[in-house]
């Protein structure tokens, strides 16, 4: 379809389905009409094509974008640089797309006119200030504390398969003390049974405390960050963001907490019985 100009005060809206290596673009005026389509690289000089080539329209120009969060987040920041309005589209529903039909251009064309009923308000995230910052740092956390937590249940897994007396000497130990202790083994030369399993006790204790000290670094930047945006909030988080959780149960939480617990005479008789006896 050979490109078309519309007048200055008509709408156009361009809407776009991002993919890793391309986007698709679909330009629609006020009234529904295609104007036309295109595909550009995913790149920084394909954002400028792209803008470019929906400005050439002459109309009052707005993008809508699929997936900001994500592959078009680059291209939703160089349109927001040029000062060109934007709107988040969230996907299509996938069962809609199959009686419809899978298709780029159809994705961006439905990107288009959801922008032009009103049914996509968002405008995406400028991904771009300290509140990013955070929620990049947050991520390297939250992946920090997964592999710590692996690694603890690892250790006790060796433990468990662990030679008798290594066993019965690491076992009775808190979890600092144990991986502390396990850190410190000095395996020697791995020729037996008992050398290989204190190399991997070792191994994987190092490993938690070096995890343990990332997550620390993380909890500090966060910290500071979270103090420039909102002071408030930074001063009313506790000193120890993540205190170290506790295994044991208090005997009201056990499973047979119930079954051990003693009932008094009131609590054993029937509604009744307690009635008859007032």
């Amino acid at each position: 379809m050979s490109m078309q100009h519309v007048p200055s005060h008509r709408r156009v809206v361009v809407g776009v389905d991002t993919h890793k290596h391309v986007r698709v673009a679909v330009a629609v005026d006020e009234l529904g009409a295609v104007l036309d389509r295109r595909s550009f690289a995913a790149d920084s000089g394909g954002y400028g094509q792209l803008i470019d080539w929906g400005e050439s329209f002459g109309g009052k120009l707005t993008f809508g974008i699929e997936g900001t969060g994500s592959y078009g987040a680059g291209l939703a920041g160089a349109v927001r640089h040029r000062g060109v309005g934007t709107l988040e589209v969230m996907r299509t529903d996938r069962r809609d797309r199959r009686l419809r039909g899978k298709s780029d251009t159809i994705d961006a064309e439905n990107a288009a006119r959801a922008v032009l009923a009103g049914l996509a308000t968002a405008v995406p995230k400028s991904a771009d200030g300290t509140v990013e910052m955070i929620r990049q740092i947050k991520v390297a956390k939250d992946v920090a504390v997964k592999a710590r937590t692996s690694a603890m249940i690892s250790l006790k897994q060796v433990l468990v398969n662990a030679p008798d007396d290594l066993r019965q000497e690491l076992q009775p130990l808190t979890k600092m003390a144990l991986i502390h202790r396990c850190a410190a083994l000095r395996p020697g030369r791995v020729t037996s049974i008992i050398a290989s399993t204190k190399h991997t006790l070792r191994s994987i204790a190092r490993r938690w405390e070096v995890l343990d000290t990332e997550i620390s670094d993380h909890e500090k930047l966060l910290a500071e960050l979270t103090s420039l945006v909102a002071p408030d909030l930074a001063k009313a988080l506790p000193s120890d963001p993540t205190p170290p959780r506790r295994c044991s149960s208090s005997p009201a939480t056990t499973p047979n907490a119930s079954a051990r617990r003693p009932r008094s005479r009131d609590s054993a008789a029937s509604p009744r019985s307690r009635r008859l006896r007032a």
